[in-house]
């Protein structure tokens, strides 16, 4: 059994916490908010008062938050309280700067660090079968890979500081770009008179398949497990497909890399989302393609 502290408890750290009790570790958690507390108590974690507190005997850290900027903060309050040697696991996806930053902060403290962001949406935190990308020392991936298998059915090391992060939002640019080629490949589909059964038996098989056609396929009936199928209700809200995609982009501009496709597709997703779309999922932008195509008259643009 090891002790963990868990902080951030939203939809993807409660039930990570929730599987990590489950494999028998005494998890002690903490979130700003009563209701994400709630959730994590339900799942058998123990809550504490504050961050600090939640740290103070633990051997294991994982921390699940929006953005950089509340990672460093947290850590920064936190690593004065956790004892030499512990390891820290960021499993947000932020920014590889600020991923880097992170681990600065910890070897300062004479802790061990990694960070390793996550593929598989609410479910996949539910299930325990999130694919976690991790980048920091040998030593660190070691230290933490059986705490991550308890919560993920694929642990992979990218690499050093900041690799699981630029994993993921490399990741996360072919899954944005790849959703809207499947989206308007249905939509031009449906004018053409096609089923979107008939349209799916022959991509699924041939050279269109993709993840966001056999998985998240975003139309209904073909996939009856995606999100497609539930009225669009999140397993991954286009807030933050659109946060990943700008991620991708900052990291594009700072490295000087081409990304034309990228770049697109983050313009497409803000206005998906900035039209009241962010909280529905990322597969709903095939609806609003289908509005853009009546609003330009049918016309390419």
């Amino acid at each position: 059994m090891t002790r963990i502290a868990f902080i951030g408890l939203g939809n993807m750290g409660a039930p990570m916490a929730g599987n990590l009790v489950a494999a028998g570790h005494a998890v002690t958690g903490f979130d700003l908010a009563p209701a994400a507390q709630e959730a994590a108590r339900a799942a058998g974690a123990t809550i504490a008062a504050s961050a600090a507190e939640a740290v103070a005997d633990a051997q294991i850290v994982v921390t699940m938050l929006p953005a950089g900027r509340h990672v460093t903060a947290v850590w920064e309050a936190i690593l004065p309280a956790c004892a030499r040697g512990a390891l820290l696991i960021d499993s947000s996806t932020i920014d590889v700067e600020s991923a880097r930053a992170a681990h600065a902060m910890a070897e300062a403290a004479g802790c061990l660090s990694l960070d390793a962001p996550v593929s598989g949406g609410v479910g996949g935190a539910s299930a325990g079968t999130l694919t976690f990308m991790a980048g920091g020392s040998d030593a660190a991936f070691a230290a933490a890979k059986p705490v991550l298998e308890a919560m993920g059915k694929k642990v992979v090391h990218c690499g050093g500081p900041g690799a699981g992060q630029a994993a993921k939002i490399c990741n996360n640019m072919i899954l944005g770009i790849s959703m809207i080629g499947v989206a308007e490949a249905f939509a031009l589909g449906e004018k053409l008179g096609l089923s979107h059964q008939a349209l799916f038996d022959v991509a699924s098989t041939s050279s269109g398949q993709c993840w966001s056609l056999t998985t998240y396929c975003p139309v209904p009936g073909p996939v009856p497990t995606s999100p497609a199928n539930k009225g669009y209700a999140p397993g991954f809200a286009a807030d933050l497909m659109l946060k990943d995609l700008r991620l991708a982009q900052a990291a594009a501009n700072a490295s000087g890399a081409a990304t034309p496709l990228g770049a697109e597709a983050a313009q497409l997703y803000a206005l998906f989302a900035g039209q009241g779309n962010g909280g529905r999922d990322f597969s709903a932008i095939i609806e609003w393609l289908r509005g853009q195509a009546q609003a330009d008259g049918g016309k390419a643009g």
